[in-house]
């Protein structure tokens, strides 16, 4: 199997997608969510608007219609640009996913001025222009999805930014036959571009054709009007475009078939989605069998927001399968993905407004806030999560493990608690809780309880001592454990000393160099939790050059910020 790099259409050969010269391609990509679709989630805004319309309207009530065209003029030039597709390359990514909202494309119906026309809008089009000559130059495959269509697709409202007063896709053939033509549109244009991957034509269907009680489509047997659409777009598709790949996804986004096969096209693919389930066989196997029974490729077309566990074995279980993947999403406010957008302080306290936990800002302060947030998307601007790209690539195929830092250690040095080793759970660190399998277990189980700094199972929190990095470890449980891989310019004896505070119970630790157990120690409790001690393991012996530290608990229920070393002396010759 070998990678696409410079051929052509991407098509389908029985159960394989395949390159213009018959090798078997394994997409491996990411969604651009975020970017033309806002999902409440993303903004930190879930709970507080039921969709991108009720966030522009927030937004335009607060600093008028004027300033938000600015700030969504500047979001759609800053979110996605040539340096984030230079990042995918270098990264590992073969393909990009695109969500596309439709509004960008074309008029609402009730918007058009002739009713049945279809009055087509430039900026979707050039955007989208735009991102294909960047996966082109980086030899990427763009992948087009119809993320919002007109009137929405589903009953999960975000996804599709469903303004429930209307009519939904479902309830209008005039949100249809807009659905239809915009494919056609889209199949005009990029007809003879051989870096386009596909047509992903509906996201995410979750509505219940037959029985209202079944709100997002997961018992339907049928699904009658959801194939009448799929084929109706696939006709309009073909007739402009024999050549580029038809990508399919079912009801229950994305996970009910039901009534859809066999695909009358033979150049199609079955895209599901897999969210906060195991990582075994039983959780992939009924798609496995829909390629085998109708020979037909399967792709992964969704999946992420989780820990860097999960993203490993659910990756590993792809890859050994040959089943393609696009990751979900490439940035957003939150740790869980490559990029992390910061908050600003401005964009906080409109957020607090929203809220209702602070005072309205003035038009200034909101509208500031706001272009720093279009600031904060660009690619440089940017947290880098490099243990979620190291947790989807090379811990994929590899049980090694690598420093988080160099941590260089001459006669002094501080290492921060999290920034333990680059690896998998139960090789770099081992923790409790390392994923969310809610799907699975009916409990919803965050990993990182702090929801900061690093996406593994380590619990990570913002803490105040002055000898770390401002982060610490928290909500620690017998059993748990972290690796340090450091690199002792002298050997000799070292003292190791160990910053923590506990105001509930007293902790306990062990240290180990090695495969040897150097010893434990009990750590004292303090007055709160903001409150840091010093304890310290005297005279142990490190080797010149390479030494693994293990710290593990013994006793839980301290926050741990660094670890001190200091050369107390050398080893004579």
């Amino acid at each position: 199997m070998k990678p696409a790099s410079s051929q052509s259409y991407l098509k389908v050969a029985g159960s394989q997608i395949v390159n213009a010269s018959g090798q078997e391609v394994i997409l491996r990509g990411i969604g651009l969510g975020g970017w033309l679709l806002q999902e409440p989630y993303m903004l930190q805004l879930a709970g507080v608007a039921a969709a991108q319309y009720d966030i522009e309207r927030k937004i335009k009530d607060v600093i008028g219609e004027a300033n938000t065209a600015t700030f969504y003029n500047a979001w759609l030039a800053n979110h996605c640009r040539k340096a984030d597709i230079d990042s995918l390359a270098a990264w590992g990514f073969n393909s990009v996913r695109l969500p596309m909202h439709y509004n960008l494309f074309t008029l609402p119906v009730e918007a058009e001025p002739v009713a049945g026309q279809n009055t087509w809008l430039q900026k979707g089009f050039d955007l989208t222009d735009s991102l294909l000559s960047w996966c082109k130059a980086n030899k990427i495959y763009l992948i087009l999805d119809l993320h919002a269509a007109p009137g929405a697709q589903g009953n999960d409202i975000p996804i599709a930014d469903r303004d429930t007063a209307k009519a939904s896709l479902w309830q209008s053939d005039a949100n249809q036959k807009k659905t239809i033509a915009l494919w056609r549109k889209l199949a005009e244009r990029y007809v003879n571009e051989e870096w386009i991957g596909g047509y992903d034509l509906l996201n995410e269907t979750n509505y219940g054709f037959t029985n209202p009680a079944d709100k997002n489509g997961c018992a339907d047997s049928l699904n009658a009007p959801l194939k009448k659409l799929l084929n109706d777009i696939t006709v309009a598709i073909r007739q402009i475009d024999q050549r580029h790949i038809i990508f399919v996804e079912g009801n229950c986004w994305a996970n009910n078939y039901k009534g859809l096969l066999p695909f009358s096209d033979n150049n199609t693919v079955v895209s599901f989605h897999k969210y906060w389930n195991y990582n075994d066989l039983s959780s992939i196997q009924g798609f496995i069998n829909i390629r085998q029974q109708y020979n037909t490729p399967i792709w992964l077309g969704e999946s992420g927001e989780n820990s860097n566990a999960w993203f490993t074995n659910a990756i590993q279980l792809l890859e050994e399968n040959k089943i393609g993947w696009a990751w979900w999403p490439l940035k957003k406010l939150g740790s869980n993905n490559p990029l992390q957008v910061k908050l600003n302080p401005g964009y906080l306290q409109l957020l607090n407004y929203w809220k209702g936990e602070a005072p309205k800002p003035t038009v200034a302060e909101a509208f500031k806030g706001l272009m720093q947030l279009a600031e904060d998307v660009k690619v440089e601007n940017t947290i880098y999560r490099k243990d979620v790209i190291d947790a989807m690539f090379r811990q994929v195929n590899s049980t090694e493990t690598k420093p988080y830092h160099p941590n260089s250690i001459t006669k002094a040095a501080i290492l921060n608690v999290v920034d333990y080793d680059l690896g998998r759970s139960g090789y770099a660190y081992h923790d409790a809780d390392s994923a969310n399998y809610r799907v699975a277990t009916g409990k919803n189980t965050a990993w990182n309880r702090g929801r900061m700094y690093r996406n593994d199972g380590v619990d990570i929190d913002t803490c105040n001592d002055s000898f770390s990095n401002g982060y610490c470890v928290s909500h620690t449980e017998v059993g748990e454990w972290l690796q340090y891989t450091i690199n002792v310019s002298e050997a000799g004896m070292y003292d190791i000393s160990f910053r923590t505070t506990a105001k509930d119970s007293a902790g306990k630790l062990q240290l180990q160099v090695g495969d040897k157990i150097i010893g434990d120690v009990k750590l004292p409790l303090t007055k709160d939790d903001q409150y840091w001690t010093t304890t310290t393991i005297r005279k142990v012996a490190l080797i010149k050059g390479t030494n693994k530290l293990r710290v593990t608990i013994l006793n839980g229920g301290f926050r741990f910020s660094s670890i001190q070393i200091q050369l107390l002396s050398k080893n004579k010759k």
